[in-house]
């Protein structure tokens, strides 16, 4: 093999590696993740939907709705956050934020670095023909997200339950 192509070969490796790092947290979640649901609601009540494109709160997860109830914490505590989930009937509910990892049961890992606590599950992208009933699910308060959640707290939104 030429140098010329063992450096192309190199490169090509490297970018598969890059590419299985950045999606290993979610596949994880969703190949091996318990499965969670939990209320979802819509970040902005007005216009949740553009287009096929909704962004989704969680009330039942503290800080994640943005709308002021964001988790206390001093500017150099901001960072990697866990949520300790219980379940209460039909849903599952966040505990307090905390700094380490609990040593048990189901948690996510979140970011709360920015205006709201972050956990990789508010993004909900959908078919055109899908995006209305689940943005007037979000809005009526009526909808649940179908979570899963790996033993790292790593989480994958699989889907949301409009009734």
């Amino acid at each position: 093999m030429t140098p010329r192509t063992t450096r192309v070969v190199a490169a090509a490796a490297a970018q598969l590696v890059l590419v299985g790092v950045a999606v290993w947290a979610p596949l994880s979640a969703r190949l091996t993740g318990e499965e969670v649901r939990l209320r979802v609601a819509a970040v902005d009540p007005v216009d949740p939907g553009r287009g096929a494109y909704v962004d989704l709160s969680y009330p039942d997860l503290p800080g994640s709705s943005g709308t002021g109830d964001s988790v206390p914490v001093g500017e150099d505590e901001r960072g990697t956050a866990y949520v300790p989930l219980t379940r209460q009937g039909a849903v599952w509910v966040g505990g307090e934020v905390l700094r380490r990892a609990p040593t048990g049961g189901t948690y996510l890992r979140c970011d709360d670095s920015g205006w709201r606590l972050r956990c990789g599950i508010e993004s909900l992208w959908l078919p055109q023909d899908e995006a209305a009933a689940v943005t007037s699910a979000v809005q009526a308060g009526t909808a649940v997200a179908t979570v899963r959640v790996d033993a790292r707290g790593n989480a994958a939104l699989v889907g949301v339950a409009t009734g």
